[in-house]
Formats: C-alpha cells, sequence, structure tokens
C-alpha cells in the first residue's frame, strides 16, 4: 500500500507554489542504488593492483593516475561498465517527468557520476552533475571541456580486465594527449567549469524548496547547498532510509524527514508537486 505524503508535505507545498525560483532536488547515491549500482565504498569497490589492494579513497585520486593511469582507468572503466548496465529507476523517471512539467522551475543538482538522470530524461541545461559522469573524460594535463569517452572502448569491461594498447590509444585526444575520467577525486575541489561550483550555490540560494534523496551527507558542497537553503528559510524535504545531516538542518519546523527509499516516495512528492504547480512554473 503506497504511503500518504501527510498534512505537512500539503503545508509545505501550500507555502512554496506561489513562491519564485525553482523547486531544488539534490540526490545521492541512494536513488541510484535501486537500479543495482553499488556505492563502491563496500567491496565493490575495492581493486587489486599486483598484490595489493586498493580502497575506493586510494584509486580515486590525481596523486594515483599520475602514478598508475592505466589502472585507474581499468577500474572506472568497470565501474562504467557496472553503470552502463543499469537502467533508469521510476525515481528517476519521475524527477525526468517533475523537469519536462515545470521547466525552469526546476532544477536538479546529483552527486552521481552514473548518469542516470540524463538517460531518464532531465536535460543537461538543468542537472549539475557536482561530481562528474563516469561517460566523459577530459584532458589530463591541461583543463578542458569534457568529452563523451568513446563507444568503442566497450560497455562491457570486466573486473579483470586490464587497459590494452587499443583502448589506451581511445583514452586520448586527437592531438595525442593523454585523457583522465571526468570525475572530481578525493584530492581535488569543486570549480565551476567541470563541476558547477557556482551555479550549484546560486540555485541554492535562489530555490523555493529544497528536496534532499538518498545521500549521508558526506561531502562538502551538498551540505554546503543544505546549509544555504536553511539560512534562508526554506523548507527541506528529507527522503533517506536513515536520518543524516540534513534532517538536522535549521529549525526544525523547516525540515521534513520521509524515512524511507526514494522509489517509496521520490515517485508520489514529484506528482504531488506537478500537480501543484504545473500550472504555475516560473
Amino acid at each position: 500500500m503506497a504511503r500518504e505524503l501527510g498534512p505537512r508535505i500539503e503545508e509545505i507545498l501550500e507555502e512554496v507554489v506561489g513562491d519564485t525560483g525553482p523547486v531544488l532536488w539534490l540526490t545521492g547515491a541512494g536513488i541510484s542504488a535501486e537500479s543495482g549500482i553499488p556505492t563502491f565504498r563496500g567491496e565493490e569497490g575495492y581493486w587489486q593492483v599486483g598484490s595489493r589492494h586498493y580502497q575506493p579513497q586510494e584509486m580515486a585520486t590525481w596523486r594515483s593516475f599520475c602514478r598508475m593511469p592505466d589502472e585507474v582507468w581499468a577500474w572506472y572503466l568497470y565501474r562504467r561498465s557496472v553503470c552502463r548496465a543499469a537502467d533508469p529507476n521510476s525515481a528517476h523517471r519521475a524527477l525526468a517527468d517533475l523537469e519536462e512539467a515545470l521547466g525552469d522551475g526546476f532544477c536538479l543538482v546529483t552527486q552521481n557520476v552514473d548518469g542516470l538522470h540524463l538517460r531518464a530524461g532531465n536535460s543537461l541545461a538543468r542537472t549539475y552533475q557536482i561530481h562528474g559522469n563516469i561517460d566523459y573524460m577530459r584532458r589530463a594535463d591541461v583543463d578542458s571541456p569534457a568529452i563523451p569517452i568513446p563507444e568503442t572502448v566497450g560497455e562491457d569491461w570486466t573486473r579483470e580486465r586490464a587497459l590494452d594498447d587499443e583502448a589506451r590509444a581511445l583514452l586520448c585526444f586527437p592531438d595525442g594527449a593523454p585523457a583522465r575520467p571526468h570525475v572530481l577525486w578525493f584530492d581535488e575541489c569543486y570549480d565551476e567549469p567541470n563541476y558547477r561550483l557556482d551555479s550549484a550555490v546560486s540555485v541554492a540560494a535562489a530555490c523555493r524548496l529544497l528536496v534532499v534523496v538518498g545521500t549521508t551527507g558526506g561531502t562538502n558542497l551538498p551540505l554546503q547547498i543544505g546549509m544555504i537553503a536553511a539560512r534562508r528559510g526554506k523548507p527541506i524535504i528529507v527522503i533517506n532510509p536513515e536520518s543524516n545531516p540534513f534532517v538536522s538542518l535549521g529549525d526544525s519546523d523547516r525540515v521534513t524527514f520521509l524515512q524511507g527509499t526514494a522509489g517509496a516516495w521520490v515517485p508520489r512528492l514529484a506528482a504531488r508537486i506537478e500537480e501543484r504547480m504545473g500550472s504555475a512554473a516560473v
């Protein structure tokens, strides 16, 4: 039986329906977990190079890429194959439908690099991929716009497969410059050209409502987005199986916690927002 959103959600929507600014959604790994994508911080994320096992926090660094680029690329190509084998789920599709209904009254900030929001139908213009996209690469030697990884690299990269000469040649630019995965590494900082830092901060300040889905709040920019919205007194709805730092932001009467999965709550909430705001999209 579907769970009811409850009177508090109706009060929030009544409050914000006449406000200006977009409805801002902030999504994390939890929204993609129901598509079968692991977080890669557990057993799936460990990677063996020679006789040593590396944790994701060790592999996902500029330092590791400089020291062993082939091994880092093989890890990311395996992760990409897992992401490409997954399909958008009901929560992804609900957000794509909501963007179509609200237009510029909608914005999505995602921590996920799997590209499932875009594959579900969300637009690149209104989707800020603040940790990058695993389907893309950019120059490793100088800053440059990201481009898609060539399809000929293959989407079925197995865990045991090492980088070969053919793949190595494809993971380069036409002038021979080596490429790197278009993801934010643990020893790097957010910026606007690659990770939409300024855009994400600006939309947090301008939003009428913030909905946080499936994130533990363990990285800086997502928490900053929550704090900006809280300081401006905007209502925040948190959807997650467990409580997280977003639940404690600002005054308790401005934060509503819907405990459960993205699949349980996002389609219902998105549909209700569309009913209330679709005809008044800004």
